[in-house]
């Protein structure tokens, strides 16, 4: 196969009828191509899904408490309850696997009427009421100073955490805001930290807006008691919140009287299962374009087959004369596939060479988009194990596009050849 006679009758025989060879080639070069653009489409789409949840700790769930719909060991069907301190501890103490369980307290609204004053300037933020593992179950970033601690919790200590949406409105342009007060609902606040939102686009203006103080220090500022608002429960790495689910909302009902069949009763968004929900999207995604490549592909292969028949119609009267010299079945077999596996190949690895080339352009357009651009699209590539499925599809395309061809030049008996105008 790897003799210089062969590999120059292959060329020949390829180079007859440029054109023909061209655009047969182009089927098996537009099929690979596809399949490589279709593939790394798809990691693209999902890198910029997953740039998404950037920060989240993603096996988490947050629980807060609705109106009960279900009567209830005397209970009305339309009360309503709220969570308190106390299930925070039960939760922990029920259930090992919980690497956090956060309470939280929210007042106002950025929207709302003012609620922050500092100095003559007065504006609408959310406050929340927090733990200090908030920083790491959601994206933020501590620009200055810090986060709340333990011990501004085991205190209750008045300072606050403010975003770079707050300073724009109570500051300013070159004004320090570490170590300034402001007045929460008429309450003095030192600021001990800022902090940046890393996310873009959605409501990233209004996260930037918030203001965090320690969770016991809102409970006794605002007069909240025991009270808590909402819940924020992430899993350890080794256990599943979804699977979690189900126990952590049996013992939330136990503890308040809430009908065990009662759905409605406690409000629940699994972000864990939205996120596997993404996963399972982009693998179905990977399918399709493998299947719609190799579909592609086929057609170039059938092209291929075809034109090798073309070719050893053409080439019958040869075929016949090295026959009759004793040129066994095994070499015309061998040589017909060579000629098959060759432009296969060298097309498909064209088809390759150019889809990379259009990967890594785009790769420098998105790269050149300044930071924080808004776009669910990022880093669109293919790994080496792809490349390696791509080059055995090709050798098995070439081996299938040259089998039938084959089979027929071997089947010409030499004397019918030589007979052949």
């Amino acid at each position: 196969m790897f003799k210089k006679d062969n590999w120059d009758e292959i060329l020949q025989a390829l180079t007859a009828n440029v054109f023909r060879t061209a655009l047969t080639a182009f089927g098996v070069f537009w099929g690979i191509f596809i399949l490589v653009i279709l593939l790394a489409a798809a990691n693209g789409l999902e890198n910029g899904i997953r740039k998404g949840f950037d920060g989240f700790a993603t096996n988490t769930m947050f629980m807060w408490s609705q109106t009960t719909s279900k009567a209830y060991k005397g209970l009305p069907k339309t009360r309503k309850y709220n969570f308190r301190n106390s299930d925070v501890a039960a939760l922990k103490a029920a259930l090992p696997d919980l690497l956090y369980v956060s309470p939280r307290n929210q007042l106002g609204d950025f929207n709302g009427s003012n609620n922050v004053v500092r100095g003559t300037k007065t504006s609408a933020f959310t406050i929340y009421g927090d733990y200090p593992e908030l920083v790491k179950q959601q994206p933020m970033d501590i620009i200055k100073g810090r986060f709340v601690n333990q011990q501004d919790i085991l205190e209750k200590r008045k300072i606050a955490v403010i975003g770079k949406g707050v300073i724009s409105e109570l500051y300013g342009k070159e004004e320090e805001a570490v170590g300034t007060y402001i007045k929460i609902n008429g309450i003095n606040f030192m600021v001990v930290g800022v902090y940046n939102f890393k996310q873009q686009g959605g409501n990233a203006e209004q996260e930037q807006k918030n203001i965090f103080i320690p969770f016991t220090t809102f409970q006794q500022a605002f007069n909240y008691g025991d009270k808590v608002g909402w819940m924020a429960l992430t899993a350890k790495d080794d256990a599943s919140i979804t699977e979690l689910k189900p126990k952590i909302l049996e013992i939330i009902k136990a503890l308040h009287s809430v009908n065990p069949a009662d759905d409605r009763a406690v409000g629940n968004f699994d972000l864990y299962d939205q996120f596997n929900k993404v996963r399972s999207l982009f693998s179905i995604l990977k399918i399709i374009a493998y299947f719609v490549g190799t579909l592609v592909l086929i057609s170039g292969v059938i092209g291929i087959s075809n034109i090798m028949l073309i070719v050893v119609k053409e080439r019958t009267r040869e075929i016949g004369i090295r026959r009759a010299l004793g040129a066994t079945p095994a070499a015309i077999r061998g040589q017909i596939l060579s000629e098959s596996i060759f432009l296969t190949i060298i097309s498909g690895m064209f088809g390759i060479a150019v889809a990379t080339g259009v990967i890594a352009i785009l790769n420098m357009i998105l790269d050149s988009m300044p930071p924080g651009s808004d776009t669910m699209f990022a880093n669109p590539t293919v790994d080496l194990g792809v490349v390696f499925v791509a080059l055995l599809i090709l050798v098995g395309s070439g081996l299938l596009a040259g089998f039938i061809p084959a089979q027929t030049a071997i089947n010409v008996k030499p004397i019918d050849a030589l007979r052949t105008e």
